[in-house]
């Protein structure tokens, strides 16, 4: 399926997973950005995938985050990639936007958590734990902690969880493929001492991340991170641009669900430039939402 047409700039995209996840989840957006054209570099974050660090061994989240950080530093000076994060992604991506503001075109949000300048990026965790509640998760399960250095237990995602909310609009076959190669991992949003990334208030700065062109990509139907809860997160960032993917047919995994939309979509926010396409004033939070905005 042609996803451009005519003569434009290939871009390179540079793919983040979201939680248990890694980067097997983007294997028919890669290979049809790459049949457009364009660069497509999916990443496993440290412990996920075929990652080869146990969960134990990743201690905090800037090391769960090391091979992002590591793809942009090795970046030849002038270049610039297409960050795009999907769910849990979006605290290492707005990580990676606070490091490397320079190569940084643009970081895409696609149905992900989107922290905001000046506060912990935790706090956007806290949020969503306290806005869908304790019974959300279903049959998810936690682990014994192996490590003692990390606070909080290793999780997964449970069977039903992952047909009923996170991949109820994909092929079944690629919910059987996500429940063979989901992996436990950490969130890291435990208050720890010792993790001075994610609960960390002054890490996210205005001219860094909050310089940087952003924009979130609005799924509609998404039951895992539902879009009351999206519109709360774009209403605190009020600078960023919103996309949305078409209503019905796109689930939580959209890379996986409507594939050639989302493909086709993102190379359309990679050749936008700094032009917004739709204004958050249009896409007011709830007032459910709103009240949880601090």
């Amino acid at each position: 399926m042609e996803i451009i047409a005519g003569d434009r700039p290939q871009h390179h995209f540079v793919l983040v997973h979201g939680m248990n996840h890694g980067a097997w989840c983007w294997y028919r957006v890669v290979t049809l950005l790459r049949l457009a054209g364009h660069r497509a570099t999916a990443l496993d974050m440290a412990g996920c995938g075929v990652h080869p660090a146990r969960v134990d061994e990743v201690l905090t989240f800037e090391d769960y985050s090391r091979p992002l950080l590591d793809v942009l530093a090795a970046l030849p000076p002038g270049e610039q990639v297409v960050l795009v994060a999907h769910s849990h992604g979006g605290y290492s991506v707005a990580l990676a936007v606070e490091r490397f503001p320079e190569k940084v075109a643009a970081a895409v949000f696609v149905a992900a958590s989107m922290p905001v300048v000046g506060r912990a990026m935790a706090a956007t965790s806290d949020e969503l734990h306290a806005y869908v509640g304790p019974d959300f998760i279903m049959d998810s399960k936690e682990f014994e902690q192996k490590n003692q250095k990390i606070k909080g237990k290793p999780f997964i995602f449970g069977q039903e969880f992952m047909a009923q909310k996170g991949y109820n609009m994909s092929p079944p076959e690629d919910l059987t493929l996500g429940l063979m190669l989901v992996r436990p991992a950490n969130s890291f949003t435990t208050n720890n001492p010792e993790e001075g990334v994610m609960r960390d208030e002054n890490l996210l700065t205005m001219w860094r991340y909050g310089s940087a062109r952003r924009v979130y990509v609005m799924v509609e139907d998404d039951r895992a991170l539902s879009v009351g809860f999206q519109r709360c997160m774009i209403a605190q960032s009020p600078d960023v641009e919103v996309e949305g993917m078409v209503v019905g047919g796109a689930d939580h995994m959209v890379m996986i669900s409507r594939p050639e939309e989302l493909a086709k979509l993102l190379v359309r926010i990679a050749g936008a430039g700094s032009v917004p396409t739709s204004k958050v004033n249009d896409l007011a939070a709830p007032e459910q939402a709103k009240s949880m905005i601090r």
